[in-house]
């Protein structure tokens, strides 16, 4: 960047946060891609368009790597549900459109990234001591947004119980789309659950 009195230095600070972002995102993609196996610091860093050694400078380890980038995937599926939550409409299909909101995160490729790196820290206790307590929190954070959304009464004997359940299947279709693109049956399902939801939250119309 250039002014009249000549080149603007980027601090240091931002350029570091600005690497690591690079670094961080391009992880996501790898795993996304090629999955947590076909990842490497090498793949990463040509992908950031970051040379090695300022990559190793950050992320000395794969495992560095990749923990950093479990924090960074758990704010970005956070910020992407509430990005989407926001945008809503509200009467009759308000329902059908949480429900398309959470089947299509589900079924992200911030997911895929996340159930990338579920499968490599069951047997991993370093990864998994990261993932653990992040997921949970990411858990937590989805079932009160769904709670909300929905207008859920958890007060009420089994309301609690079928929001988890929800969030079940919408996870469980996510999975199966990572088999094959299962859009036309998640649909069906979908519409189906979210006249079950109506029935139990609100009652006959």
């Amino acid at each position: 960047m250039t002014t009249a009195a000549g080149p603007t230095r980027v601090p240091q600070e931002e350029r570091t946060r600005v690497m690591r972002a690079r670094l961080l995102e391009a992880t996501v993609d790898c795993l996304v891609e090629r999955g947590f196996a076909g990842t490497s610091t090498t793949l990463v860093s040509e992908r950031a368009g970051v040379s090695r050694g300022a990559q190793l400078h950050h992320f000395p380890t794969k495992n560095a790597l990749v923990v950093a980038a479990v924090e960074h995937l758990t704010e970005k599926r956070g910020a992407e549900l509430a990005a989407a939550a926001a945008s809503l409409p509200e009467g009759p299909r308000h329902t059908r459109a949480v429900m398309q909101m959470l089947g299509d995160h589900f079924a992200s490729p911030v997911f895929i990234a996340a159930l990338e790196l579920w499968v490599a820290a069951r047997t991993d206790a370093h990864l998994l001591a990261a993932v653990g307590p992040l997921e949970q929190r990411v858990g937590r954070e989805t079932h009160r947004l769904t709670v909300e959304l929905l207008g859920a009464d958890e007060s009420v004997p089994g309301v609690r119980e079928l929001v988890q359940a929800t969030l079940d299947l919408v996870r469980g279709l996510g999975l199966a789309n990572t088999i094959s693109d299962d859009t036309r049956r998640r649909v069906r399902i979908l519409d189906t659950w979210a006249d079950t939801l109506d029935t139990v939250l609100k009652g006959p119309a």
